[in-house]
């Protein structure tokens, strides 16, 4: 039985403890905050600010883990390389977490290092940096921190008048301790996909089905598995993740974000643990949902294939106000509906536009995905979250 310390404790970081509780292994679950989705399921959790690196030396000490399991951005990642030092695994990697919390490493590695096509981009550390960076890239183009998640401080700008509040909204989203953005030329892309890309200790690098995603704010409100694409598209994807993973090395899930457009395939971004979009491999859409896959790579288990079994999608379900004790109305019609399911992650308060929930539905191989898509956003639509 292996010691797992999880570092960060939202809904993903949830169904990967209740993956490794079904496998016997025993999960220390850690967040900024009590009672966080995974703390309700592992064996032990603490609360501790994980951009503290003193505090997360003394937690890794305490508990002496098997393995750390990095599941958020805003960690003091740089201590890694030093657990990695000291004997512990860390998940994917001591540099993986390093390069994938920091926009400008991941970015720099895919686009300079790899040659990967990606968006132009410049990076800028001020408001002046950011609208001399806009001149060079032009508009309309997209603003990121350099450390963020779920679309936090995240803009398009489109005009002149944007470019100041794009900027204050960016340090607002910002995780950690850097102020830098990165601005990106706007991709004319038909649609996205993100590739779930499985590294293992021993054996070949597998790729889950693709999943296609629509995004507001940032932050994806449907999800669809399998993204209908070309086969040389998908090829071309697929060869781009195993060049950026096996680059960053280690073994885990990658979320592998891309671009489909007239003219071919762009590296977006890469989350290196389970992602918000595979959500949708809940409704068994797998042989192995992605936090099953997540964990049977950081334990070293060999996994023989990834084989879709039906298609199916997911639609998250949002808070519109803030509550210290969200409650839900309308769960009976989902639970009512024929070839659906929903999770709510218990997150002990609420505000606006937080993810609370997550509705997926599924059918046939032979089934119908834009019709399987519909009735999620359908069914996630008659949810609501009240004070």
């Amino acid at each position: 039985m292996a010691k797992i310390l999880l570092l960060g404790s939202g809904e993903l970081g949830k169904e990967f403890v209740i993956a490794a509780q079904r496998l016997g292994q025993t999960v220390i679950a850690v967040d900024s905050y009590a009672n966080a989705p995974a703390m309700q399921v592992a064996h032990s959790a603490e609360v501790i600010n994980m951009l503290d690196g003193d505090a997360l030396d003394a937690l890794v000490a305490k508990h002496q883990p098997d393995y750390i399991v990095p599941e958020i951005e805003a960690i003091r990642t740089e201590r890694f390389y030093n657990y990695e030092e000291q004997g512990y695994t860390v998940i994917p990697s001591a540099k993986a977490a390093n390069y994938t919390m920091n926009r400008k490493s991941i970015r720099d590695l895919a686009a300079k290092d790899l040659g990967l096509k990606t968006a132009n981009y410049r990076y800028a550390a001020s408001a002046k940096e950011l609208s001399d960076a806009v001149t060079e890239i032009g508009m309309p183009c997209v603003v990121k921190p350099l450390m963020s998640s779920s679309g936090k401080g995240q803009s398009t700008i489109k005009t002149e008048a944007d470019i100041q509040k794009a900027w204050e909204y960016s340090q607002e989203g910002s995780r950690g301790d850097v102020a830098e953005v990165i601005v990106e030329g706007f991709v004319n892309f038909n649609y996205e996909i993100t590739l779930l890309t499985v590294t293992q200790r021993e054996g070949a690098t597998l790729f889950c089905p693709p999943i296609g995603h629509r995004q507001e704010r940032g932050d994806y409100q449907e999800s669809w598995q399998p993204a209908t694409m070309q086969s040389e598209h998908l090829q071309t994807a697929q060869e781009m993740a195993k060049k950026v993973t096996d680059a960053l090395g280690g073994a885990g899930i990658w979320g592998v974000e891309f671009f489909i457009s007239d003219d071919g395939v762009y590296f977006s971004e890469l989350s290196p643990r389970p992602h918000d979009t595979g959500m949708v491999t809940l409704g068994n859409t797998q042989n192995f949902n992605e936090f099953e896959l997540h964990l049977r790579a950081v334990l070293g288990l060999p996994i023989a294939e990834i084989t879709q079994e039906r298609i199916g999608a997911s639609a998250v379900i949002l808070a519109s106000d803030h509550s210290d004790n969200p409650t839900f109305e309308g769960i009976s019609t989902i639970a009512n509906a024929k070839k659906s399911d929903f999770r709510l992650f218990g997150k002990p308060t609420s505000r606006p536009y937080r993810r609370m929930g997550v509705v997926v539905t599924y059918d046939s191989k032979e089934g119908d995905i834009t019709n399987v898509t519909k009735r999620a956003k359908e069914l996630a639509s008659k949810v609501r979250v009240l004070k």
